[in-house]
């Protein structure tokens, strides 16, 4: 970067402003391990992006995970290939990435993985966009070329954003990494809007309260950045300031040939300079070339208790896995959604304060739906010979599809079309159909919005779908918290800080994107590994570099507010 080129806006913070970026790029290493703990085993439960950081970062330690996973490597971070066609894929979970995600990013690059723009919205990337609301449509390539309607929204929201939250202010400290000012920013604004909605903070604003409920309505619909925002406007508003304050829906990419390859790729790669394993060694090479199966119980054994894998140490916690093969571990990471650690693993109470359960059980799962269709090429680039535009554009709309997606793979190759991307009730109203009825119900409400397009003309191989919330191992696609959560979230996030905990309660740990402060971003799973790879190298006696201290190191100094119960 130029010195003379502003720093970019980075997820540093803002809850907990710590450089996860520098920590893992910093040439001294995360840590080291005693030498009498190198080659430890230890439990990952989950093989989505936070458990295989993990588990990739623990293995780099000296130490050796053991990866349990009952369903997909890469949870959802899912590409699905169409059939019969090379490297044309379905992003069924997580499909955009921002640019300020740059812990996320430091693992794409490690792999060589190429980006380009994601087709969101208004953007470049997407071509053009229309926009169909109460039956009307409006087309353009830029926010300038709609109604002056649409740029009073847009207005009125950025107004809004500064007026109630000093928003250029707090942007600032995160681009000068200034964990200072940001803290003493962001602990004024979290009492003030963890109990309130998304929803009240728009319409109580003055920006939008000089406006009509048309403008509100449309926003809910629209949105600016990724599309509509009313899925999201029951959720806490800090939800959405540590959104829109870190960037995460502006400057997107997608990862070419499909997100699916970042964790793949971790399970694959053998990393430089490991410490007590040999050159070449990798998660799959470790593991035989695949994980272990799910896991049916967590639980506290005795010492000398008998296991597969010896006598139990004294505070071992024992996996049984569901083909009834058990092992100890002197730690545990579960990065499995929480509500499974109630539901589908059988899970000692004692290992968590009832406190932690009541944060655990009480975490809010957004529901999300996907429908896709590959094409025989990027027809929407065809212009309208009688409008002279685009014949079809990305689309939001009031309608049941709500976003369709277009990803062009090049004019000599088939296409992709996201039909449909629906949260909350509109996934629910998908939820019953097969995955033939659901891509009936989209082309006949696209067919309003195009009604000269034969979309389904150019459909060909089989249409691919996904149920976040139907999905047993998953039961949701990311957390939404709502207001009063924030607490919460605390005890969840900071769990990983284990020095003050009884006894009983230490050695598991808990990560992935239900467990951050930015759920349905990618970020926010690999930040909340990399602290539970600082608490496992911490509770097996090892330490980081003192030129590089991570995360616990500075807990006390960064640590989130505490709010009084």
């Amino acid at each position: 970067m130029s010195p003379d080129q502003p720093r970019p806006v980075t997820a540093f913070g803002p809850d907990f402003p710590f450089p996860f970026d520098d920590w893992i790029s910093h040439p001294a290493g995360l840590g080291r391990i005693p030498a009498d703990r190198l080659g430890t085993e230890v439990a990952v439960v989950g093989a989505g992006i936070a458990g295989l950081v993990a588990a990739y970062e623990l293995m780099r330690l000296g130490l050796r995970p053991v990866v349990y996973e009952p369903s997909h490597l890469g949870g959802r971070l899912r590409s699905q290939p169409f059939e019969g066609a090379d490297g044309i894929v379905a992003e069924l979970g997580g499909m955009r990435f921002p640019i300020s995600s740059t812990a996320f990013h430091h693992y794409v690059d490690l792999l060589g993985l190429r980006t380009e723009p994601f087709p969101n919205p208004l953007t470049p990337a997407s071509g053009s966009t229309v926009i169909d609301l109460h039956g009307r449509t409006y087309y353009g390539t830029g926010l300038a070329d709609l109604p002056p309607f649409f740029t009073e929204v847009a207005d009125a929201w950025a107004a809004a954003l500064e007026e109630r939250t000093g928003f250029a202010a707090i942007q600032e400290a995160i681009r000068a990494r200034d964990a200072v000012t940001l803290k003493r920013l962001w602990d004024e604004l979290v009492p003030q809007w963890d109990d309130r909605t998304f929803y009240d903070f728009v319409s109580t604003s003055t920006p939008f309260a000089e406006l009509s409920f048309a403008h509100r309505e449309a926003f809910g619909q629209v949105g600016f950045g990724t599309g509509g925002w009313d899925s999201d406007f029951p959720n806490s508003m800090l939800e959405i300031l540590r959104v829109v304050t870190t960037a995460c829906d502006d400057d997107q990419v997608l990862v070419v040939g499909g997100v699916e390859q970042v964790p793949q790729g971790l399970w694959r790669r053998a990393p430089d300079g490991i410490a007590h394993w040999p050159a070449g060694t990798s998660l799959s090479s470790l593991h035989g070339g695949g994980t272990r199966p799910g896991v049916a119980r967590i639980h506290r054994v005795d010492a000398g208790s008998g296991s597969a894998s010896g006598s139990a140490a004294p505070g071992a916690i024992r996996i049984t896995d569901v083909y009834g093969g058990v092992r100890d571990f002197p730690a545990v990471l579960a990065t499995c959604q929480g509500w499974l650690l109630s539901t589908q693993i059988e899970t000692d109470e004692s290992l968590f304060s009832q406190e932690l359960w009541m944060a655990i059980d009480r975490t809010r799962y957004m529901q999300s739906t996907k429908t896709f269709v590959m094409v025989d090429r990027p027809f929407w680039r065809d212009t309208d010979p009688a409008t002279g535009r685009d014949v079809m554009s990305m689309t939001l709309t009031d309608r049941l599809t709500r976003s369709t997606y277009l990803f062009d793979n090049g004019p000599d190759r088939p296409g992709v079309i996201c039909l449909s991307y629906s949260w909350m009730s509109d996934s629910l109203k998908m939820l019953p159909y097969p995955v033939e009825k659901r891509v009936e119900l989209a082309l006949r409400a696209l067919r309003e919005i195009y009604p000269g397009v034969d979309i389904a003309g150019h459909v060909i191989g089989d249409p691919i779908t996904v149920t976040w919330e139907s999905d047993p191992h998953s039961l949701g696609a990311f957390k939404g918290a709502l207001p009063g959560h924030y607490r919460y979230n605390r005890r969840m996030y900071c769990q990983f800080m284990q020095d003050d905990l009884p006894a009983a309660e230490r050695g598991i740990f808990l990560a992935g994107d239900d467990v951050s402060w930015t759920p349905a971003w990618a970020e926010g799973a690999v930040q909340t590994a990399l602290n539970a790879v600082w608490g496992i190298m911490h509770h097996l006696g090892g330490a980081c570099h003192a030129d590089n201290p991570g995360p616990g190191d500075r807990f006390a100094e960064l640590a989130p507010l505490a709010l009084p119960d």
